[in-house]
């Protein structure tokens, strides 16, 4: 049986993680559960602890967690999964038997639906959708990929900003990509609250374009954590750590 490694980058997620840990006990799976913790401040590092997963303290920023998991995952394949997206029953399986069943493949994500009900989140369904079919996809899809692929590759990049979209196309570059239908994933539109849909749309396109000029990442995290500190909507949970692009 393919052996998964579930890596979970988290900052002040305590409120999230027990949710999730129920989610991935109920895949009836062994796995490797890893939480790369950017420097918590609530519960989340005991609550880890306590429901078994290996955690690792001290990197900052999502890129830097990730690449750190991903040192140390002992799994056969690895999946990025954030603290606040729902795994739904089977996910585990159905990402085995794809892997399986396509050898060549060298990894992917699953089909991602947000939780909002508002317009804008349904909107964000079929947005998504359209981007998966064009070869885009990021953190929040639950990227997976095979240990020995993403050594061939350099690993995670330990960028402070874009760190899923550089994996992606280094992923493409490398091999075949499959997107997993069902189950979908489900996120929350908790970052959506309280911002302008043409905001959240041209701020996306504002970091893609930078990014493809080739600005670098520390950079591009300044102006996103500047526009962030701006919004009304500020909270310690919208910490740099969460400052990504998968936000728009």
């Amino acid at each position: 049986m393919t052996s998964i490694t579930v890596a979970i980058p988290t900052l002040n997620e305590a409120e999230r993680l027990p949710r999730l840990f129920d989610q991935l006990d109920r895949q009836h799976a062994p796995i490797d559960l890893i939480v790369a913790d950017g420097g918590s401040a609530d519960g989340t590092v005991r609550i880890a602890k306590e429901r078994g997963a290996r955690v690792l303290e001290g990197a900052h920023g999502r890129g830097p967690q990730l690449a750190l998991a991903a040192r140390y995952a002992q799994g056969d394949v690895i999946l990025f999964l954030h603290a606040d997206t729902d795994l739904p029953d089977g996910a585990l399986s159905a990402l085995r038997r794809r892997l399986a069943g396509e050898p060549d493949v060298i990894g992917g994500n699953f089909r991602l639906l947000f939780d909002g009900l508002d317009p804008f989140s349904q909107w964000l369904n079929g947005f998504y959708a359209f981007l998966r079919s064009r070869g885009l996809f990021y953190g929040d899809s639950g990227i997976f990929i095979r240990r020995d692929a993403l050594g061939g590759i350099g690993g995670v990049r330990p960028l402070e900003l874009m760190e899923d979209f550089d994996l992606v196309r280094r992923m493409k570059a490398a091999g075949p990509v499959c997107c997993i239908d069902d189950p979908p994933l489900i996120t929350s539109s908790r970052r959506f609250r309280n911002r302008h849909p043409a905001q959240i749309v041209a701020g996306w396109v504002w970091i893609h374009l930078l990014f493809s000029l080739g600005l670098g990442s520390d950079r591009l995290a300044s102006i996103y954590d500047s526009a962030r500190r701006r919004r009304p909507d500020r909270t310690h949970r919208s910490a740099p750590n969460h400052t990504h692009i998968r936000s728009l």
